[in-house]
């Protein structure tokens, strides 16, 4: 399986943004899938993440802010953003094959994308 993000850029605090990944391989609709995050000088730390079936799951910082969702008939997953605040600038990594029930944990992940970077101004 093959990753590819897109949809960073720059934008105000309070704005919205979308992210996508858009997935090789007709495995990936069976796979869960998910986005992390990582800022300078920080660890990667995880987003969200959403199962084959339409479950999700989200990171305290993001609750009622982000909504992942996914098109298994497109092999894609979106992140939607909203209520931007500086803190949430990092590179943002799709992410999917979840291999253990540690979802937030960065090790549980077995194929990554490339990363898109998401700036938050103030």
């Amino acid at each position: 399986v093959q990753l590819q993000a897109s949809g960073g850029g720059l934008v105000q605090a309070g704005g919205s943004l979308r992210l996508s990944c858009a997935a090789s391989g007709r495995a990936f609709r069976n796979y869960s899938t998910g986005w992390f995050r990582q800022a300078p000088g920080k660890e990667r730390e995880f987003v969200a993440s959403i199962s084959w079936s339409g479950g999700h799951s989200y990171a305290d910082s993001v609750e009622d802010r982000f909504t992942i969702s996914r098109d298994n008939a497109k092999n894609t997953v979106s992140l939607q953003m909203t209520r931007m605040k500086p803190e949430d600038t990092a590179v943002y990594y799709c992410t999917a094959q979840l291999t253990s029930l540690r979802y937030s944990d960065s090790q549980a992940w077995g194929y990554w994308g490339q990363g898109t970077q998401v700036t938050v101004s103030s």
